[in-house]
Parts: C-alpha cells; sequence; structure tokens
C-alpha cells in the first residue's frame, strides 16, 4: 500500500492534456494606474501610453451628473479620469512666465480611426504632430496634435487639452468622463508637441468601463464561460462518485488518482469564474486568490503531463510501479510546472497591461519545448506498451490502450491545428480589432481538456470489471486469461467447466492432453 500510495501521488491528478503550449493572453486591468510614468519621444512627438481595450457601446448617454454612479452594471460604458496630473521639471517651468505655458493633450481615438491620428507631408515619414509643412498642406494648427475627424462620427477621435499655468511645476486635469457610443477597440494616448516638455511624467488613473462591469470586452466572454465549465465538472464529478461509491471495492489507484483531477479541475474553474467575478466588480484583479487560481493551472498542467506520460509507460497496467524513470519523471514534472508557473505569475498577477510580445515569447519558449518533448516521450512510451500488450496477447487491455492512443492523437492533431489557427488569428489582427471573438483562443484549450478527461473517465470508469486492467505479474499472460478467470468464479458448478479451463492452461503449458474425448478438443476453441 505504501509504494502504490507514493506511486498515486507522484501521478495524482488527470485533467486532460492541452498539448504542445497554449496562448492565454491577459487582457489590461480596467482600472490603469499610472505612477510618474514617463513619457518617451516618438518622431516629432512625446507621449505616453494609457491603455487599450475593447468596449461596447453604452446603452444610453445621461444628462451631466456631479457624482459618479456606484453601480456596475448600470448600462454605461465610458474612460473616467480622477486625479490625472501632469510634472514636468523645474527647470522647464521656470522659463515660462505665459498664462498658458505648456499643451499636453489626450487622444482616444477607435482602431478602426488609427490612420486619423498624424499626417504624412509629401507621402514621407508620418508625423504625430503638427509641423509647418503639414500646417501649409492639411490646414493643421502647428504645435498641436492631427486630427481628421472620423467618417462615422465627427467628434471622433476624442482630443483633450490640458495646459499648465505660468510657472506651475504640474498641470491637473479635471475628473470627467468620455463615454462610448460605438463598440471597438479603443486607444488612449498623452501627447505632447512642446520640445520643452521633453521628460514630462503622468500620474492618476482611468477606469474603463463596460455596460455589463468592468471586465475588458475580450474577458467579459470568458466569465460566463467560466461558469459554465464549473458546472459541466460539477456534473462530471456527480457521475464519477456515484460510479466510485457503487464499486468501492473493485477501485484501482489509478481511478483514485482521476477522481483527484476531477476535484482538481473543478477547483479551477470555480476560482477562474470567481477571479473575473471581482474583476468584473471592482476593475482589478484580486493577487491572493490570482496567485492561487494560476498555481492550481500550472499544478493541473504538469500533473496531467506526468500522468498522461505514466499511463502510455503502462503504469498500473502493464507495469506494477515506475521503477528507474520515477526520477525523470519527476525532474521534468519540477520543471515543467516551474516554468508554467512563472510564465502564469507573469500574466495574470498584478498585470495592467498585456506582456510584451518579445518578454512573452521568452517566457513562452520553455513550456513549448517542454511540451514538444513530452509528447514525443509519450508515443513513444506508448508504442512500446502497445507492442508489449500485443506480444502477451491480452486482448482487453490493447483494446483499452488503442482507444487511449486514438484519443490522445486526435487531441494532439487538434492542438497543432489550433495553434496553426492562433498564429494565424493574430497574424491577421496586429491591432486586436477581433476583440470580441479573442475569448474562443483561451476557452479552446480548457474545453479540449475538459474533452480528453471525459474520454479517460469513461475508459477508465470505476465498474465491477475494473480489475481487468489492473497490472497481473501471472507469466504467460495471453488474450483470454482475465475471461477464463472470470467464468471460474462465477460457475458454480465446478465439474466439465473448471476441467476444461484447467486442462486449457495444461495444455497451453505442456502440449500433452491426457483426457476425456469430449475435453480433447478445447485447443481448438481458442482463439
Amino acid at each position: 500500500m505504501a509504494r502504490t500510495s507514493i506511486h498515486c501521488l507522484l501521478v495524482t491528478v488527470l485533467p486532460a492534456l492541452a498539448t504542445i503550449f497554449y496562448a492565454v493572453g491577459s487582457a489590461e486591468a480596467s482600472v490603469h494606474n499610472y505612477d510618474r510614468d514617463p513619457f518617451r519621444e516618438v518622431g516629432n512627438a512625446y507621449l505616453a501610453g494609457g491603455g487599450s481595450e475593447g468596449l461596447a457601446a453604452t446603452f444610453f448617454v445621461p444628462k451631466p451628473r456631479h457624482a459618479f454612479r456606484s453601480a456596475v452594471r448600470d448600462g454605461l460604458s465610458y474612460i473616467r479620469f480622477e486625479n490625472l496630473t501632469f510634472w514636468r521639471s523645474k527647470e522647464t517651468a521656470e522659463q515660462n512666465i505665459s498664462y498658458n505655458s505648456g499643451l499636453i493633450q489626450i487622444i482616444i481615438f477607435e482602431a478602426a480611426d488609427r490612420d486619423n491620428i498624424g499626417g504624412s507631408p509629401y507621402g514621407g515619414q508620418r508625423s504625430i504632430c503638427c509641423s509647418p509643412d503639414l500646417a501649409k498642406l492639411e490646414g493643421c494648427k502647428q504645435g498641436e496634435v492631427i486630427r481628421t475627424p472620423s467618417a462615422t462620427d465627427i467628434n471622433w477621435p476624442v482630443v483633450l487639452n490640458v495646459h499648465f499655468k505660468g510657472k506651475q511645476l504640474s498641470a491637473r486635469m479635471k475628473n470627467r468622463e468620455v463615454y462610448i457610443q460605438k463598440t471597438g477597440m479603443y486607444n488612449l494616448f498623452f501627447i505632447s508637441c512642446d520640445p520643452n516638455l521633453k521628460g514630462m511624467k503622468v500620474t492618476g488613473k482611468t477606469v474603463w468601463k463596460n455596460p455589463d462591469g468592468f471586465l475588458p470586452g475580450r474577458m467579459a466572454p470568458l466569465m460566463k464561460f467560466y461558469s459554465v465549465m464549473s458546472l459541466a465538472y460539477v456534473i462530471l464529478c456527480a457521475i464519477w462518485c456515484f460510479q466510485y461509491v457503487r464499486y468501492w471495492k473493485d477501485v484501482l489507484p489509478l481511478q483514485h488518482c482521476i477522481a483527484s483531477v476531477i476535484a482538481l479541475g473543478l477547483f479551477e474553474m470555480l476560482f477562474w469564474y470567481l477571479d473575473y467575478a471581482h474583476f468584473n466588480n471592482t476593475g482589478s484583479r484580486p493577487v491572493g486568490l490570482t496567485y492561487w487560481v494560476v498555481t492550481i493551472e500550472a499544478i493541473r498542467r504538469t500533473i496531467s503531463r506526468i500522468l498522461i506520460l505514466s499511463i502510455s509507460m503502462g503504469y498500473g497496467v502493464v507495469r506494477p510501479t515506475l521503477g528507474g524513470l520515477t526520477i525523470k519523471v519527476l525532474l521534468i514534472g519540477i520543471t515543467y510546472f516551474l516554468a508554467s508557473e512563472v510564465l502564469n505569475i507573469t500574466e495574470y498577477v498584478g498585470t495592467i497591461n498585456d506582456v510584451a510580445g518579445r518578454a512573452r515569447l521568452i517566457l513562452v519558449l520553455p513550456d513549448a519545448f517542454l511540451d514538444a518533448f513530452l509528447i514525443l516521450w509519450v508515443f513513444t512510451s506508448l508504442s512500446k506498451t502497445l507492442e508489449q500488450l500485443q506480444a502477451k496477447r491480452s486482448s482487453v487491455k490493447l483494446d483499452l490502450y488503442r482507444q487511449f492512443s486514438n484519443a490522445l492523437a486526435v487531441t494532439v492533431i487538434a492542438s497543432v491545428v489550433w495553434i496553426g489557427y492562433e498564429v494565424y488569428f493574430k497574424a491577421t489582427d496586429p491591432f486586436n480589432e477581433k476583440w470580441q471573438s479573442a475569448w474562443i483562443i483561451t476557452a479552446f484549450w480548457d474545453i479540449l481538456a475538459f474533452a480528453l478527461l471525459c474520454v479517460i473517465c469513461f475508459l477508465w470508469a470505476p465498474s465491477q470489471s475494473s480489475q481487468r486492467y489492473a497490472y497481473s505479474d501471472v507469466k504467460g499472460e495471453n488474450s483470454d486469461d482475465e475471461e477464463t478467470e472470470s467464468l471460474c468464479k462465477e460457475s458454480a458448478i465446478g465439474g466439465g467447466d473448471i476441467g476444461l479451463t484447467n486442462m486449457e492452461r495444461r495444455g497451453a503449458g505442456t502440449g500433452d492432453v491426457e483426457d476425456e474425448p469430449e475435453d480433447g478438443g478445447g485447443d481448438g476453441k481458442r482463439e
């Protein structure tokens, strides 16, 4: 029992395989905080990014009001500016004596209108700020951002102006809201065309809200998705527990592990739902809960791969333990857990904006290489296990492993196809204009994992015949051993049937049959 417990612990939890690599992009938090964020020089402008989110159109535009609404699901969609303050150096402030001594412009535009910001004189390099040449060609105001009204709404892109006064070191914008009347991917930038304001910084925050809450548009469908997945796991858990209790005496160690997997998957889906629900109600992610859920996901992903690998090696069916391979399996499991945990924490815990493409690539590569290595190891081990079962002519176990192999192959093929689709999806959407369907990229991996888990639960479901799949150290095991032993136990007549069984085994071992004529044809009945 001790050895069985150790190996069950080694291969606990089996949520299905999410093969190769996954791409779960964390969208921006709805409350964007700016803690003295610096402006950087881009062309002839100085700018700081304020955020980018998918926002649905507001249900209505309320009358001006003095107090902000506190209701989360009030049908309003807006970007709210709170305590937004711009800071310049003391040297720059001392150089100005005029009342309006420096201009900062706040630009909000929908991704489809990105070309309405800036201009290009004579077809050359595009400029954000109006230059003398552009002032002559396009009639823009020199020293300000070039803005061309949108074809669908002349009030967009939105430009808000904030001025420094005299020699003040800071310029504060009044708290206000900009209502979103068209569904789209919106971008916010703070821009200055004044070269004297080089080195400026910004503090404060902006709150981005959708009609149903603070969840960014691309993440909002995931809250409903995780509630549905939680229900699916509850149903699977109920069915498994019913069979588990019904055939308790025949349960195998591997089935204990599968029960643990279902529980872990349920907790993961439930915690993701709670994380998104809190995010939707407050506009920020709960760091403690997010740590828990990303750690559970990393454990689930790691243990699923270890267990799939162990099953492929024939654990519990062809071999009672992993033997000398235990250390190797543990080592790759620990390595994979660390790589997955670092990636998850970087992407989700305390994240305000998406992880930069290059940084994320560095974090994803270890997962991708480890997944590729594990897939090769799994199918190599699976091939050897199938050969052993064929050599022993164990038809019941061989059929089980063939079905498992087919399910695993379909999972891998589906994963590869989906990764190709992900690459295509992102390559054809550089500005995130397909944000309303981006949630499917994340959801697919959880659906695939759940589907494979259901297949494994079906193949290894607790039943009165579960022991047929257990490891047996009887030498010369053949295709009918399990069935013959079952017949012997169920027979209440002992004479002829037991004699026939014993005769068959002696005949298979010695080739010498000395029995009555009517039993002498026993060998001819074997398949």
